[in-house]
């Protein structure tokens, strides 16, 4: 999921609000670096996923959400085998990960049910952004932004003009502040509690 839903767009925030007007980005003192994500980085995303889930997520959702949000979140592996995932690093820390699909699959992980690996037209389907996590000592330093540019940039070279994602609430007012609009709202309750999501699309 994008940012997966659980980025960095983390702050003071009720679980009911949405989207936050005053959301800025902090200036990023250290620089990104970024390179593909290879089966090396497996366990390492694993853990920031999970810390990003548990702790990005509780000013916006209930504990029994945020548990929930464990069955529909996570590590897709296809990503990383079709080399459409990212991981930026801060002096060498892994600070994010993130990535883009030409499959038709919109979000969850390698346990996820009911993944659709076809292959997308770019002349009429919209490629997919995946699993946007950042690591919660890394929150609000531009690792999301560069990760977004890095997709919409791979997805349009390979013909794509528009792009798609499924945000969690902590995610929304990164993706709005970076051209998505919302299209619907919907929850998963997959995992047990319903977890509020939202789909947006954005011209690439």
């Amino acid at each position: 999921m994008s940012g997966k839903g659980n980025d960095d767009a983390g702050g003071a925030a009720s679980r009911h609000d949405v989207v936050q007007p005053g959301f800025r980005q902090h200036v990023l003192d250290a620089p990104l670096a970024h390179r593909f994500a290879g089966g090396s980085d497996l366990d390492a995303m694993r853990t920031l996923m999970e810390s990003s889930i548990a702790e990005l997520q509780k000013n916006y959702l209930s504990a029994e959400q945020v548990a929930s949000s464990r069955a529909i979140m996570g590590l897709d592996t296809q990503l990383v085998a079709d080399q459409t995932y990212f991981v930026i690093e801060i002096d060498g820390e892994l600070a994010g990960c993130g990535g883009w699909s030409r499959r038709a699959t919109l979000y969850g992980s390698d346990s996820t049910p009911d993944r659709r690996p076809a292959l997308l037209d770019p002349n009429t389907d919209a490629a997919r952004i995946r699993a946007m996590y950042t690591h919660p000592a890394h929150a609000r330093k531009g690792v999301g932004r560069r990760i977004l540019e890095l997709c919409e940039r791979a997805a349009k070279a390979e013909g794509f003009r528009r792009a798609e994602l499924v945000a969690t609430l902590s995610g929304e007012a990164l993706y709005a502040a970076c051209g998505y609009a919302a299209i619907e709202r919907f929850s998963d309750a997959r995992g047990g509690a319903a977890v509020p999501l939202v789909r947006m699309a954005k011209t690439i």
